[in-house]
């Protein structure tokens, strides 16, 4: 059984088309991740998975639970991190979490709670009011809402968005035992390292459609060119050897190691000297860029 099941999903906003017929299966247990620039319709799936929002046509199940059908078996499925900072100002931490717990009829969930503040460093802001957090620890506590029923599915929308890198790297180490323990994430970012280093397969959508479906480490090979970047101390660059200018450096592109020989060669024989020299490797950003370039 697929944990996220989505199928021909379209939905219009008056003349705007934010999604027009998403197709995405997500296994349970992965580690997914959904890109795309402002304006591709990430949130607006987001709210449909959540049901928040209806889609125009198409189906959406959460573990095997249909959104529109089943909304409690599939809300109760799932937990969504938010990207916006939404709380409210006259509770505590617990009180906050105490609060959300009772929305999913859960009672006496004290000791799930402590878990969850424990394991994102919020135990000592357990009973401080909401509105006294700084604008990470609220994301925390986000974080924790998300999770105080224990959702298989966990979405997580521009977690990391204005949260520094020490709250930062707590928060991933705790999402990544999460998914070791076999929930399921689904990632939205504009943190392509994150993105890279994180998750198993990533789905980019553009103008409400996916253009590219595919796990990481191959959209990573999708785009072949290596980069051999070099800054001269003396010498003029070779006429026939093709580069682009990237500051005080030419950039050569290539398309595998073998070529890098040749290119020292060119440059030796016009008498050039090297002050510094860097191979770069495609990483997600270039095949990301590449990507809604070409789409």
């Amino acid at each position: 059984m697929a944990a996220i099941e989505v199928r021909q999903v379209s939905k219009r906003f008056g003349a705007l088309q934010a999604l027009a017929g998403i197709d995405l299966e997500i296994d349970e247990g992965e580690f997914f991740g959904l890109l795309g620039p402002n304006g591709a319709g990430k949130t607006t799936l987001i709210s449909i998975l959540a049901g928040l929002a209806r889609a125009n046509t198409g189906s959406v199940r959460i573990m095997g639970h249909d959104v529109a059908l089943d909304y409690r078996g599939a809300r109760r499925a799932l937990g969504v991190v938010p990207q916006e900072l939404v709380f409210d100002p006259f509770f505590t931490v617990r009180e906050t979490l105490r609060i959300q717990s009772g929305y999913f009829g859960l009672r006496a969930n004290d000791r799930w709670i402590d878990e969850i503040m424990a394991s994102l460093d919020l135990t000592g802001k357990a009973d401080v009011n909401m509105r006294a957090l700084s604008g990470g620890m609220k994301r925390r506590v986000l974080v924790a809402q998300a999770l105080v029923h224990k959702p298989p599915v966990i979405v997580l929308d521009e977690p990391t968005a204005g949260v520094d890198v020490e709250l930062r790297q707590g928060l991933w180490q705790f999402i990544q035992r999460l998914n070791r323990d076999g929930h399921t994430i689904v990632l939205t970012t504009h943190y392509l390292e994150e993105a890279e280093s994180m998750c198993a397969r990533i789905a980019m959508l553009k103008q409400g459609r996916v253009v590219a479906l595919d796990s990481t480490a191959s959209l990573v090979r999708r785009l072949h060119s290596l980069q051999l970047r070099l800054r001269l101390r003396s010498g003029e660059w070779p006429a026939g050897l093709r580069a682009v200018d990237s500051g005080d450096a030419r950039v050569v592109k290539l398309q595998d190691y073998g070529e890098v020989e040749s290119v020292m060669a060119a440059l030796r024989a016009a008498g050039c000297q090297i002050e510094e020299m860097e191979l770069q490797q495609p990483d997600l950003e270039d095949v990301f860029l590449e990507i809604m370039r070409r789409e």
